[in-house]
């Protein structure tokens, strides 16, 4: 780290005023030259911090198996990370956690725009999740918890890579999160903008250039 800049980024509270770290410094897929703002977050500094988070579970949840719930797309790779990042700390150690993965889709957006309909797509049976300790991944939960509560696991749990700093009373807040982040829309490390950016390894802030463009 050669300036105090960058080292802003390892506080898991992103401010307001942090102006990202410039695109010049990473390597990203050359179809999104010139629709990007900035990065917000390297993909080496999320990998490290799914690490942490996946150590922090492993406390917690103890001797008792669990069902992971990957919510849909933009989950998805944040949850493999995090489900590897278990397995080998359960490989490494003396006690051998069992998880089960499973998958849901949220439909939440419409452009860069949250929706007040929130859709549930696929998923198997939810009465499965009876009995069972729930750890769930994601960005968009309430919806969701409503419907896996009715089915009374045994407990739940929420593990998210982002949380939004909102004035909205409604802000949900996981149990595990890995950065608060100002109210942007971001794309990458899964993450997409009309399914697109979710080849970008990094999280990074859409400019307007690329919110038209991939309008729909």
């Amino acid at each position: 780290c050669i300036t105090l800049k960058p080292c802003i980024l390892f506080d898991i509270q992103i401010s307001d005023n942090w102006p990202g770290y410039s695109l010049d410094l990473f390597t990203y897929p050359q179809h999104y030259y010139g629709d990007l703002e900035y990065v917000l977050i390297p993909h080496g500094i999320i990998v490290d911090r799914t690490e942490r988070l996946a150590k922090d579970i492993m406390q917690d949840i103890g001797d008792n198996d669990i069902v992971v719930l990957c919510v849909l797309k933009g989950g998805y790779k944040f949850c493999a990370d995090l489900v590897e990042h278990i397995k080998n700390l359960s490989r490494n150690s003396e006690r051998f956690i069992s998880m089960k993965v499973d998958f849901v889709r949220l439909k939440s957006y419409h452009n860069d725009q949250s929706m007040q309909d929130m859709q549930i797509i696929g998923g198997d049976d939810l009465s499965k999740l009876t009995g069972k300790d729930i750890v769930g991944t994601g960005r968009t939960m309430k919806v969701l918890l409503n419907n896996i509560e009715k089915y009374k696991p045994k407990m739940i749990k929420v593990a998210s890579l982002l949380v939004k700093r909102t004035s909205r009373p409604d802000g949900y807040r996981p149990d595990y999160y890995g950065f608060e982040i100002p109210d942007l829309f971001v794309v990458g490390y899964a993450l997409d903008y009309n399914e697109h950016f979710r080849d970008l390894n990094h999280i990074c802030v859409i400019n307007d250039h690329g919110k038209a463009k991939y309008r729909v």
